[in-house]
């Protein structure tokens, strides 16, 4: 398994090319932006990406998703809670982010499912609270947590949907018993290092004490 983070987009979004050289096949998670960059490192990987996985429906973390799909016939994956937000993001939204209408998921998942390319198996994790179906994705060893938990900080919860109340009972109930070596793979580079362990996140970040 190969993970490669890719800072896209106007907000330092981190997309996250996921692949498996056995199989050849790969995904990639929240491609904002830059997807002729993404879709090179894919073939520079020698992997054909065959899965879009939004952690969330947001335009800044979705915005890449038809021209990725366009080019690979990637089928898109996100939470059955946001799939809506994917086909409805306002104009203004998609003229602020430079970002294109998503197609509607191929796709949607319930906390729990699995999602397997090659032999990589991605848990679904559902966290919501920055929006209804954010999710977290989980492997031996990594967690991608979208915009729910940052490099020392958390996701914002004032947008439609959110909850501080259940987004810090997900980060709590869901997040934070994960083993701490677990590597945290956030959705934005906002914090003082691109990556965290659970065990740090839960000694360091201020909004978990």
């Amino acid at each position: 398994m190969f993970i490669e983070q890719r800072q896209v987009g106007q907000m330092a979004v981190f997309a996250y090319l996921v692949g498996d050289e056995e199989s050849g096949d790969a995904l990639v998670i929240d491609p904002a932006a830059d997807t002729d960059g993404i879709i090179a490192a894919a073939e520079r990987r020698k992997v054909k990406i065959k899965y879009i996985v939004n952690t969330h429906g947001h335009v800044d973390h979705t915005g890449g998703n038809v021209d990725i799909k366009a080019k690979t016939g990637a089928a898109i994956i996100i939470h059955e809670e946001d799939a809506d937000m994917l086909v409805s993001t306002p104009a203004a939204l998609l003229r602020m982010f430079c970002a294109k209408q998503s197609p509607p998921a191929d796709q949607t998942v319930r906390d729990g499912d699995c999602i397997a390319v090659g032999g990589i198996k991605l848990r679904v994790i559902h966290t919501p609270g920055h929006s209804p179906g954010s999710i977290v994705l989980h492997t031996d060893g990594y967690a991608f947590t979208g915009d729910t938990l940052f490099v020392e900080a958390v996701g914002r919860t004032d947008l439609p949907g959110g909850s501080g109340e259940v987004m810090f009972d997900s980060i709590q109930r869901k997040i934070c018993t994960l083993p701490d070596e677990t590597m945290v793979m956030p959705g934005h580079n906002y914090g003082s290092a691109p990556t965290s362990t659970i065990g740090h996140e839960k000694k360091y970040n201020p909004f978990l004490r």
